[in-house]
């Protein structure tokens, strides 16, 4: 479980200057709080009736949070919960059995191509929350601007981790255990801020929509025996294993299983995918990229036997949805984000600097070419992972007739 500690306790903050900076804003920030705390006493509530959730990041972090957000439903079980999520995750956040209803914010330190809220209009929208009168708010995100918009929503009691900054905004701040998994992490804070863990194991479910069963169905139609889904985008230039090796391990297993293999991805990923598709047998390919939205998304690879990636928000969705990762990892700290199925498989090399898990700062040698970390994973590691799990694996899903 998160631990509490001094308002000083170290920052995880890659940055020197961004961390001292943020260490110099907690020393005023606690001072403050210590004033404010003569004249206002707050309680713990014991049985939260509206309980607001942050997670305001990509889709993974949504995803490995769902365990969490279950055991907040355990823990209270006739309340209201409203979740807030960036506006690319709406429609899988309506999916979460257990929430009741969702909020957007998109942030600029999270949303891409230059979108996104600033911090003064971010804090605007979250002051209208007060309204609401939450009893209980959790922020399962390390970061002091988001512990802000906590902050600034007035909820009776906060929780949230103090290791990315803004500790002193909240009622109970905890550290960020950076040897655990994000998911461990976040259900360990629920159950900091309860100070119970639920009485029955607990699991978040997400609900697909019949439209988009029916779309994963349309989409495979015409498609026999096993099927391999592709998800060649690293998402960003660090984590990118070199597409033209996702292909190589795709045509060998086209050859070795006679799997289809589906590819995946985002209008903006139509480059990489293009590239691996032009190497494929045009009879075992199948293309949704760009042409599915996330519950879609979902519902697909809930058919597929399984899933091929890198560190990737997709991987994250098909292992919640029970179909078997193989993920290539480089800087990535699978300590923190590998899938964990029964049959999922990360490969990586070992490295002394690996696993720096420095995404959104890389290290200045990493820059501008595939880094050491990604380079060396070789595509016979990455073939024998896969044919691990294709061996034992059986269609998951009937195949649909041949098109006549």
């Amino acid at each position: 479980m998160p631990t509490a500690a001094g308002p000083l306790s170290r920052l995880h903050i890659s940055d020197p200057r961004e961390r001292a900076i943020v260490a110099a804003a907690d020393r005023v920030l606690g001072a403050g709080a210590a004033v404010a705390r003569v004249f206002r006493r707050r309680q713990r509530p014991t049985a939260p009736q509206r309980i607001l959730l942050l997670r305001l990041e990509r889709i993974g972090d949504l995803v490995m949070a769902l365990p969490a957000i279950a055991d907040v439903r355990a823990l209270a079980p006739d309340a209201t919960i409203d979740l807030v999520v960036g506006s690319w995750n709406r429609r899988l956040a309506e999916a979460i059995r257990p929430v009741t209803s969702v909020r957007t914010l998109d942030a600029e330190w999270l949303a891409r191509e230059g979108g996104g809220l600033g911090v003064p209009t971010l804090l605007r929208a979250a002051r209208a929350w007060r309204r609401d009168h939450y009893d209980l708010a959790i922020n399962f995100e390390p970061d002091v601007r988001s512990n802000l918009l906590l902050a600034a929503a007035g909820a009776a009691w906060t929780a949230g981790y103090r290791s990315g900054g803004g500790g002193p905004l909240l009622d109970a701040a905890f550290d960020y255990d950076v040897g655990r998994h994000t998911t461990d992490n976040a259900r360990g804070l629920v159950a900091s801020t309860f100070e119970r863990t639920p009485p029955i194991p607990s699991d978040a479910t997400l609900v697909l929509p019949p439209s988009a069963v029916a779309a994963a169905a349309e989409g495979l139609a015409g498609s026999h025996g096993l099927l391999v889904g592709l998800h060649a985008s690293g998402g960003r230039a660090i984590k990118q294993w070199e597409p033209s090796r996702f292909a190589e391990v795709a045509r060998r297993l086209v050859v070795a299983t006679e799997a289809t293999i589906v590819l995946t991805g985002s209008a903006a990923d139509r480059a990489i995918v293009d590239e691996v598709k032009a190497t494929l047998p045009p009879g075992r390919v199948i293309d949704v990229a760009g042409a599915i939205d996330l519950l879609e998304l979902a519902a697909i690879l809930q058919r597929l036997d399984l899933m091929l990636t890198g560190d990737t928000g997709p991987m994250h969705l098909a292992a919640a949805v029970g179909t078997p990762v193989v993920a290539v990892f480089g800087p990535s700290d699978p300590a923190r984000y590998a899938p964990r199925g029964p049959s999922d498989h990360v490969v990586r090399v070992s490295l002394p600097c690996s696993p720096c898990n420095r995404i959104r700062l890389p290290p200045a040698r990493c820059v501008g070419h595939t880094p050491d970390c990604l380079a060396l994973v070789a595509t016979d590691d990455v073939f024998d992972a896969a044919m691990t799990v294709l061996r034992s694996a059986r269609p998951r899903w009937p195949s649909a007739p041949a098109a006549v």
